[in-house]
């Protein structure tokens, strides 16, 4: 069997380790795959839909951009357990003035990226189901490693250190970061609440082309599904990849995301 060739983007240097560690266990379970790197999502998504590679490993802005390039030929085959049912939380100061969505009119928001599904494209959809227009607020965007998808939490910290320094009335950020953040004491809980939740979405996904022979699939999902937390040597890479299990692809959590582009009109031009 030729290797699986699988893409990865770099949005962190403990990505070349977690794929160091799968693909030694897909070795040993006789499914031989390969990695290729990429810097951001747009190349990943170019590589899938040109067959530079057969399986993608995508956020959910690259499966939409992936589905939207190539009109609907790809399939969402696998996804971590804590990439189903996420959302995001705009939070403020919890002595502050903010008691309301509606007392954000005219105050500044601090976002991360401008393509972070879950601290600016999903959080703005949010404000806009509930009455809150670009226009009624100020944006402070922080782009950092645009192209990466807000897979890191580079923008989501410097919008709650925004919010800190007192410089935005609210800032945005996924529930995975609120509580990792209030348990090892980078937010004071006492000092900051969860003024509102979006509704909730999927995350990550592998990503496959229509075309993609069922005979290379299986033995790829097969041996992906047989990695178990319970094993101290898988642990160390769910740990880092953040899952406990893998579960199977779907598509029905991506609603948010979908009409945020559309209102956002993130993809305009590409």
């Amino acid at each position: 069997m030729q290797p699986i060739i699988v893409g990865a983007v770099l949005y962190d240097p403990k990505v070349s380790v977690i794929w160091d560690i799968i693909r030694d266990f897909f070795e040993a379970n006789e499914v031989p795959m390969d990695t290729v790197f990429y810097t951001n999502y747009e190349l990943q998504v170019s590589a899938l839909l040109a067959g530079g590679i057969e399986v993608a490993w995508n956020s959910p802005l690259a499966w939409l951009d992936a589905q939207r390039r190539s009109e609907n030929g790809c399939r969402a085959i696998a996804m971590r357990d804590t990439d189903r049912d996420r959302c995001s939380h705009l939070i403020v100061a919890s002595d502050g003035p903010i008691a309301t969505l509606a007392d954000l009119r005219g105050k500044t928001v601090a976002f991360g990226a401008q393509d972070s599904p879950q601290a600016t494209l999903i959080p703005k959809e949010h404000l806009l189901r509930h009455g809150l227009g670009e226009t009624d607020y100020v944006t402070r965007r922080f782009d950092l490693a645009v192209g990466k998808n807000g897979d890191h939490i580079g923008g989501e910290l410097e919008a709650f250190r925004c919010l800190q320094r007192q410089e935005a009335a609210a800032s945005c950020l996924i529930d995975l970061n609120w509580n990792s953040w209030t348990a090892d004491g980078t937010i004071d809980p006492a000092r900051y609440r969860i003024l509102t939740t979006t509704g909730r979405y999927d995350h990550c996904v592998f990503t496959v082309r229509h075309e993609f022979p069922r005979e290379r699939e299986a033995p790829f999902l097969h041996a992906l599904m047989a990695m178990d937390y319970a094993n101290p040597k898988h642990r160390e890479m769910m740990d880092l990849e953040g899952l406990k299990r893998w579960e199977p692809g779907r598509v029905n959590g991506f609603e948010l995301l979908t009409a945020a582009c559309a209102n956002q009109q993130f993809f305009a031009g590409r």
